[in-house]
């Protein structure tokens, strides 16, 4: 394509030329449309010299070392710790986005770290991380970096984790998470109205990103929703949420609510009450799902895994620290011996509820 690759100027292929002179990107549903010198929604894509390229390639917003439950992921190597990471933009708008101040941010850029894939990788293995995770802003709008970041890790034998809302195009979806080794999709209501007002996207792209990884791949993953009060937190929503769950992805893929507060341009919400939190795990129960959990609330049976068989108590969990371990080295229960879904090797790590921030530099 004759352009020299660089950190603000890294090449990408998911794009075409129009009849009108613009480019479109293909990255994501947007498919934004871009004149010499734009930017995306995104930010973070643009066009230069007539093709889409990256511009955050190698540039991170900061590291921190957290629980890998802070994903949140509680069938996923339970107890580890992960190197978790992110970098400036974002290809949705959510007006109570708690991460705004990077994903949103024009001149986050301009203070991100320099963070080459392989540095990434030899700081999460000296660290003793099992996994590393790209949050805080959407990987898929980084696709290339993330990419090259986890076949990094991979080579040290270290895994590859997303926290994504999944909103990404059918091709580029297939590489993506070809990839990657869990997931936590941010499943952010289930309606259209809410999609559309509240986060300038569409569900169904959402919903069949989410089937993609469920019915094509070998991906673990768990799904999150932040419950709004007035927004998406009604019966009726959770009812017609957990019922597609079961019945697209079956019973065994855990449902995670947390609780708003009041952020970005969110502010007139009231925090989410614990018991809203509450009944949307009994509903999501009661239709079938078997790994419910609320969030961002203390609330320990709620945060615990249970047997679905004979409901003894698999991994008890007080905020981000395991105490109750019931389960035999691949995850079978102690008690009758049926099957906990999810990925466990060995004996639980103990890293806590420790967050600690690391700089990249002394790896450099």
């Amino acid at each position: 394509m004759g352009v020299t690759i660089s950190s603000d100027r890294f090449p990408t292929v998911y794009w075409h030329e129009l009849e009108d002179g613009r480019i479109q990107c293909d990255l994501c549903p947007r498919a934004c449309k871009l004149k010499e010198g734009q930017q995306g929604l995104c930010f973070v894509r643009a066009r230069h010299d007539d093709q889409i390229v990256l511009t955050t390639y190698g540039r991170s917003s900061g590291f921190c070392v957290d629980p890998i439950e802070k994903k949140p992921l509680n069938h996923y190597l339970p107890g580890t710790s992960v190197l978790s990471f992110g970098t400036a933009g974002c290809n949705l708008f959510c007006k109570f986005c708690q991460n705004w101040d990077m994903s949103k941010s024009r001149e986050m850029d301009t203070l991100a770290d320099q963070a080459e894939p392989e540095t990434i990788a030899r700081a999460a293995e000296d660290l003793g991380c099992h996994s590393i995770a790209f949050t805080y802003n959407d990987p898929v709008i980084f696709h290339e970096y993330a990419i090259d970041v986890a076949q990094a890790c991979h080579e040290r034998g270290i895994k590859a984790v997303a926290v994504t809302a999944g909103y990404i195009c059918e091709e580029p979806r297939k590489e993506f998470f070809r990839y990657m080794d869990a997931v936590n999709f941010d499943l952010k209501a289930f309606t259209e109205r809410f999609y559309r007002k509240i986060t300038g996207s569409e569900l169904q792209p959402v919903l069949d990103t989410i089937e993609y990884v469920h019915n094509e791949t070998d991906v673990w993953f768990e799904l999150t929703t932040l419950l709004i009060p007035g927004e998406n937190d009604s019966s009726e929503e959770i009812e017609r949420m957990s019922q597609w769950v079961v019945e697209h992805l079956g019973p065994d893929i855990p449902m995670h609510f947390t609780a708003f507060h009041p952020d970005f341009k969110m502010m007139e919400h009231p925090r989410t009450p614990a018991e809203t939190l509450t009944n949307a795990r009994e509903v999501a129960m009661k239709n079938g799902i078997r790994y419910a959990y609320t969030g961002n609330v203390h609330d320990e049976a709620g945060g615990s895994t249970y047997c679905h068989h004979c409901g003894q108590k698999l991994i008890g969990r007080d905020w981000f620290v395991l105490s109750d371990w019931n389960l035999t080295h691949d995850g079978h229960c102690t008690s009758c011996g049926t099957r906990c879904a999810g990925v466990f090797d060995g004996d639980p790590g103990r890293w806590g509820a420790r967050r600690v921030p690391v700089r990249l530099a002394e790896w450099r």
